[in-house]
């Protein structure tokens, strides 16, 4: 199946928060198969409905190029470590730029699978860092958000440059 288009940054759909999964049927199954699709065309390690435009808490990780994907429907931290971690991190939406953002070292998320099963990992290293960028990506808060404010518009003018 083809991959759908990526939203680009500054649309405000990369800003606004998904709304939970609650049908957990073949539409849903669709989506993750388009969503997957896209992740693979984009050669990304994580992807988000929100990043294709659809407003679905639902997340498609895949950290080791060629590993197994793992879907997460509803995901939400519900443990972070103390001690913090940083990583580089960048967008598909914004492509051609990366900064580094620190975030938990460690985490414990909660969420479903695509049959609505109730499940739980704990993640660290580059896997933990993509898990928190892609569900703060579902909460509508896009990564440069995390950097500070000098960092932020720095990155802003590179990614214009590169427009």
């Amino acid at each position: 199946m083809p991959a759908r288009p990526l939203v680009r940054y500054p649309d405000p759909r990369l800003r606004a928060p998904c709304a939970p999964v609650t049908a957990f049927d073949a539409d849903l199954r669709a989506l993750a198969q388009d969503l997957s699709d896209t992740l693979d065309a984009a050669m990304a390690a994580g992807l988000t409905a929100a990043h294709i435009g659809v407003a679905l808490r639902l997340v498609v990780l895949r950290p080791e190029p060629g590993g197994p994907a793992t879907l997460y429907c509803n995901p939400e931290i519900v443990e972070a470590s103390p001690e913090r971690a940083e990583a580089r991190e960048g967008s598909v939406s914004m492509p051609g730029v990366s900064e580094m953002v620190e975030r938990a070292a460690r985490v414990r998320v909660r969420y479903r699978d695509l049959d609505g099963s109730e499940r739980e990992e704990e993640a660290d290293g580059f896997r933990g860092a993509c898990l928190q960028h892609e569900i703060d990506q579902l909460d509508g808060i896009f990564w440069i958000e995390r950097l500070s404010r000098l960092r932020r518009e720095r990155t802003l003018k590179r990614y214009a440059k590169q427009r």
